[in-house]
């Protein structure tokens, strides 16, 4: 799922990239509305939902909301140090689905976001929320996973780890780059062992055969790989 993020204090939008990373989403970060506007008018059907910052060095989320609107029916949240009243209403006459105040906690925003995705899912004005790839199901705003019909129980980690390879098909993934994605998801330290266990461990739930995966590919001396196209039976 694909989140569009504009936000100009690049030390905010640094780690709201990285904690959204680490919820399973893909997230584009702009910090002007030119380059905003770009994605907004060529791939605006691929993104899931956006995150506008209201003042801007070059104009404002209002516009980028507007933008939004006329082309798609994407839902938007609007990021800001203001809270008055009057910027509130502005803001979701315009179209905006809601509204979260800096400073904030990452948490709170996940809420925010999931809900709003679920409003949208429950009215049917989104694409279907579902990932498949060859017999797995994953359905992201319900946090499940299905082989066969058949649901897997996942730890969180596991099921983090699922979607960080999801989300980076086709990309070789190093160690190093998995644990610094997955280091703190659990509430503790990830080591090269644990990583080792459990990659060990989502093979075993998610391959056909856990010997020799063909979804989640170690590629030697360099880390795994989930492939970009469907394994051909």
């Amino acid at each position: 799922m694909k989140l569009l993020i504009v936000e100009d204090d690049k030390t905010i939008a640094s780690g709201l990239e990285y904690s959204l990373n680490q919820e399973g989403y893909e997230v584009f970060v702009c910090h002007q509305v030119q380059e905003a506007e770009k994605i907004i008018n060529t791939d605006i059907n691929c993104i899931s939902l956006c995150l506008f910052d209201l003042s801007l060095p070059d104009g404002s989320g209002y516009d980028l909301c507007r933008l939004v609107k006329e082309n798609a029916d994407v839902p938007v949240i609007f990021l800001t140090v203001i809270d008055d009243e009057v910027n509130v209403v502005m803001g979701l006459d315009m179209g905006a689905d809601d509204y979260i105040t800096k400073p904030f906690r990452i948490r709170e925003l996940s809420s925010r976001i999931k809900t709003v995705l679920r409003r949208y899912q429950k009215n049917g004005t989104k694409e279907k929320d579902s990932i498949q790839i060859d017999s797995l199901v994953v359905l992201p705003l319900e946090g499940k996973v299905y082989k066969a019909d058949a649901e897997l129980a996942l730890t969180a980690l596991e099921y983090r780890l699922l979607m960080i390879f999801i989300n980076h098909r086709g990309q070789i993934l190093s160690r190093e780059q998995l644990l610094e994605m997955i280091w703190d998801v659990a509430g503790e330290f990830v080591n090269d062992n644990t990583l080792t266990v459990y990659i060990k461990r989502l093979r075993k739930k998610i391959e056909d055969n856990p010997q020799r995966p063909a979804l989640i590919e170690t590629v030697r001396g360099l880390g795994y790989r989930m492939a970009a196209e469907d394994v051909k039976k």
